[in-house]
């Protein structure tokens, strides 16, 4: 019975999440704004994301089949508590273009709360080795350099902290990098702490009632 309403929760919010992006995207359109740039926020790109995964883990859930494999699953609750953390400490009281502001408290508010809620209440299976942890790392890496570079090329950039054009160039966006990657490998060292620990009592629990 739990296991049928965890599932349906992953539905009901993937879905929420998909409706979120789709009606932000038509609303980019309609204003004749640029899609690439909708695509170049690292707040949808998580949310695209943790949309499939939990669509996807909700699916293959109630067809009594395995889900999302953990070290997928934690890659987006990495990226995703990321996206609120720096939401509310950097970019609250930034005015994000275009954004409609019920999307926003979805995209930025309630999935990274989702997502998170997701792994404690459902734990990895199997312990997360912290080599593959590691790789968690590289898709917020490539953003960086992705964003930096095409910045460079278009004179846009998704988010201030990134932004070179503002006082004192890119010795300012270096040290944000550095301190939001720092973020990054704290909240992923605690997504794996958290995520095995939390496991291995679920296991133990199982074990004594079988």
């Amino acid at each position: 019975m739990r296991e049928r309403a965890v599932n349906l929760g992953r539905l009901a919010f993937g879905l929420l999440a998909a409706v979120a992006l789709g009606v932000q995207a038509y609303h980019v359109c309609t204003r004749h704004a640029s899609l690439v740039n909708f695509f170049s926020y690292f707040t949808d790109l998580s949310n695209m994301a943790g949309a499939v995964v939990l669509l996807t883990g909700g699916t293959l859930g109630l067809l009594g089949r395995r889900g999302v494999p953990d070290p997928v699953r934690g890659a987006v609750v990495l990226c995703m508590t990321v996206t609120g953390v720096v939401y509310a400490v950097l970019l609250a009281g930034y005015h994000l273009p275009l954004e409609l502001p019920w999307v926003n408290a979805v995209l930025h508010k309630l999935m990274p709360a989702v997502h998170l809620a997701d792994w404690l209440i459902t734990p990895p299976r199997r312990r997360i080795a912290w080599r593959r942890a590691v790789l968690w790392l590289a898709f917020p890496l490539l953003y960086l350099v992705y964003s930096l570079l095409r910045g460079a090329a278009v004179d846009w950039y998704p988010y201030p902290f990134l932004d070179p054009r503002r006082p004192h160039g890119y010795g300012r966006v270096a040290v944000a990098s550095a301190m939001i990657t720092v973020l990054f490998v704290a909240v992923g060292a605690a997504v794996v702490w958290t995520g095995n620990r939390l496991g291995r009592r679920s296991a133990r629990s199982v074990g004594v009632h079988t």
